[in-house]
């Protein structure tokens, strides 16, 4: 059988718009890596200005003997599957949804066989329907050190989600390729062809798996985000998927034992050699602990999550070393406001540079970047003030994160679309309930984000009071307050001495005074920008 999807480009210099046409995000989980089959699949559809008009989402009987308590990736049992529909039952409202659409894959190659794979067995014969890869997309927009839809979608600002279910992940890849083709003014080379799609009969009834609430991820998380494990464009490999399902597992922060000899038995019957999942587990703890130290800064926490994660890998060794570094020293974390093709840039290259990317404004941020959209009212950029954090507008960010003259650690790729493009559309979760028929309803516009890059209607005004911290001032009054204490402490050496009480309290006053006028200058100092 051909295949049933067509890439078509999405690509900086395309002539047709995408905010025109309508596209439809798949999603599927299945059994294996390469190969096996599909239990889990989700749709959304929705036009290219982000209106969204229908959602579709089951599991899948695989319709294949399973062992007893057999339990899958993505936390799919064998329990749940029971009483689910067959492939032949989900075709028709999947192809409703992509009817006159184009088709939205994260991995397309992978994706696509398995859906191949499926139709296949049905023996149906299909047109080939246009699609478009995100991986191949993200790549000529952002420079990132992997091309997970979880790190894609961490660079472009748009909300954690749990990527072991099919429907969040089909919106994930929605709010993907709106931000490249809105934000990023991606485009088609030409007008894409529609096949006339034939109807199926649906009507059976399908099981949902219920979108459960996210669960904040942690550090782990982050550091998964910028470790590279990208294949280079040349196609998803046995390997890439596994080591991507790897990234996924460990992102939870906690992968057990079981976890992990599951993953490596998935691994051999994807036919990847024994030996070669140990150095993929070498290599991956490996990249692990040293995004982890990259910093200087190993938390009793974190050397705990790395030891356990090398232990449940089978590769212990790897940390056996590893000592946490104590101190108070925070770790570089920064967080980026905006919505624009510059703090999407930039976001991905604090990833790229191995730097913490926070998610939202906490104590343990050390900069917060806003771009020209943030509005003026915008209360975190106060509040990072009063955290301690330096505040920094975007353009100014890369050279005070050092970034202007840092030696890329992956290939640089074209910037894309100037920062004026217009502001992102965000898509957010649609309820469902968890059994309903096999008919795809449209559901109502999104509510507002509360992510970390802001989504807003109103006209942006420039933040009042967020100067950067002066590192000379900081520098002088900090010398001075030194050199009080100093005098103090002749003062104190002197009077145990004998010297005479007067002369000491002269040196003493000099001392104080010298005190006060050195916290007195590093205040200044922070606060100087804000009367600009």
């Amino acid at each position: 059988m051909a295949d049933l999807i067509e890439v078509v480009p999405l690509i900086p210099s395309g002539r047709i718009s995408a905010q025109d046409l309508e596209f439809a995000a798949i999603d599927v989980k299945t059994t294996g890596l390469r190969s096996g089959r599909i239990i889990e699949v989700g749709v959304v559809r929705y036009r290219g200005d982000g209106t969204l008009l229908g959602e579709f989402s089951t599991l899948v009987d695989p319709q294949e003997r399973r062992a007893a308590g057999w339990r899958g990736p993505h936390r799919i049992t064998g329990m749940d599957l029971q009483g689910a529909p067959g492939f032949a039952d989900v075709l028709g409202p999947m192809l409703d949804l992509c009817r006159n659409a184009i088709v939205v894959l994260h991995d397309l190659p992978s994706t696509r066989a398995f859906l191949n794979a499926e139709v296949t067995r049905l023996g149906v014969t299909l047109p080939a329907l246009p699609g478009v890869s995100l991986v191949d997309a993200a790549r000529t927009t952002l420079r990132l050190p992997n091309y997970r839809l979880a790190t894609v979608a961490h660079a472009l600002g748009i909300a954690d989600f749990p990527g072991y279910l099919a429907a969040p992940s089909a919106r994930a890849c929605a709010q993907v390729v709106l931000a490249l083709a809105g934000v990023h003014g991606l485009g088609f080379a030409s007008a894409p062809r529609f096949p006339s799609l034939p109807r199926f009969a649906g009507g059976a009834t399908i099981m949902r798996r219920p979108d459960e609430a996210m669960v904040e991820k942690g550090w782990m998380a982050g550091v998964v985000d910028r470790i590279s494990t990208d294949s280079g464009g040349a196609g998803a490999t046995a390997t890439q998927a596994y080591l991507d399902l790897l990234a996924e597992a460990v992102s939870d922060q906690f992968l057990s034992e079981d976890e992990g000899w599951s993953l490596a038995r998935l691994a051999a019957a994807a036919g990847i050699p024994e030996v070669e999942v140990r150095r993929l587990h070498v290599e991956f703890a490996s990249a692990v602990r040293a995004v982890a130290e990259s910093d200087g800064v190993v938390t009793a926490d974190e050397h705990r999550e790395l030891h356990q994660i090398a232990g449940a890998l089978g590769v212990s060794e790897v940390v056996m070393d590893l000592r946490p570094t104590g101190g108070r020293r925070k770790a570089t974390r920064v967080l980026v406001l905006g919505a624009s093709a510059g703090a999407d840039r930039l976001r991905a290259q604090i990833l790229a540079e191995g730097v913490q990317l926070a998610k939202k404004l906490t104590a343990s941020v050390t900069h917060l970047v806003y771009g020209p959209d943030v509005p003026g009212t915008d209360p975190r950029v106060p509040r990072a003030v009063e955290l301690g954090a330096q505040v920094l507008e975007l353009a100014a960010a890369p050279a005070a994160l050092g970034f202007e003259h840092a030696v890329p650690r992956t290939k640089a790729l074209p910037t894309g679309r100037p920062d004026t493009a217009p502001e992102r559309q965000v898509l957010e979760a649609v309820p469902i309930s968890e059994q309903v028929t096999a008919q795809a309803e449209p559901v109502p516009p999104p509510a507002e984000s509360n992510a970390g890059s802001s989504r807003r209607t109103s006209t942006p005004t420039r933040p009042a009071a967020v100067a950067a911290t002066s590192p000379r001032g900081v520098f002088a009054g900090r010398a001075l307050m030194a050199g009080g204490l100093v005098l103090m402490l002749v003062t104190v050496v002197a009077l145990f001495g004998g010297a005479g009480v007067g002369a000491g309290i002269v040196i003493a006053v000099f001392g104080v005074g010298a005190l006060v006028g050195g916290w007195y200058v590093e205040e200044e100092s922070r606060l100087r920008g804000s009367s600009r």
